[in-house]
């Protein structure tokens, strides 16, 4: 029996249907590569980002999370040791409810401009639970031994 999430997926109107879908690229992966889908005017170039420059990178897809799960866009670790490129947001949510684009917004913190280019690996998709909390307001907080202590404050080891 298979207990993992389904996220149903929408290929956008326009977008090439020969860029694979999200998918998990060893059997230990955690995260889903993510590819740029970029517009037909656009595929040719790509998207160059200059250094300290960011864009939103389409997808070409659209997805249904079910209820309950969450998808986390986190950075590619090769293209940010190699190149610089990592998200401007860190990392991303995408909520059960959106049903918008599904775009990634990669920023080039490198030293030389990048150029993203159609069907390029630009994200990891990771699925996972979310749990709501309720909040309370409190007359006071119990005490810990590391207090208010704030950025920090445990020290650099």
């Amino acid at each position: 029996m298979n207990t993992s999430p389904v996220v149903d997926v929408l290929r956008e109107d326009g977008a090439d249907p020969g860029i694979p879908l999200p998918s998990y690229e060893t059997d230990g992966a955690a995260g889903a590569d993510l590819r740029a889908n970029l517009p037909a005017d656009r595929r040719a170039d790509g998207i160059t980002l200059a250094p300290g420059s960011r864009a939103l990178i389409p997808t070409g897809l659209r997805v249904q999370i079910p209820a309950g799960f969450e998808m986390q866009i986190r950075p590619r670790s090769g293209l940010a040791l190699k190149h610089g490129i990592s998200l401007a947001n860190a990392v991303g949510t995408i909520d059960s409810d959106y049903r918008g684009p599904l775009g990634v917004i990669l920023i080039n913190l490198g030293d030389a401009p990048f150029t993203v280019g159609h069907g390029d690996r630009i994200a990891q998709a990771v699925i996972a639970p979310v749990a709501r909390a309720t909040f309370a307001e409190a007359r006071r907080l119990e005490h810990t031994a590391r207090g208010a202590g704030g950025f920090g404050s445990t020290g650099r080891t």
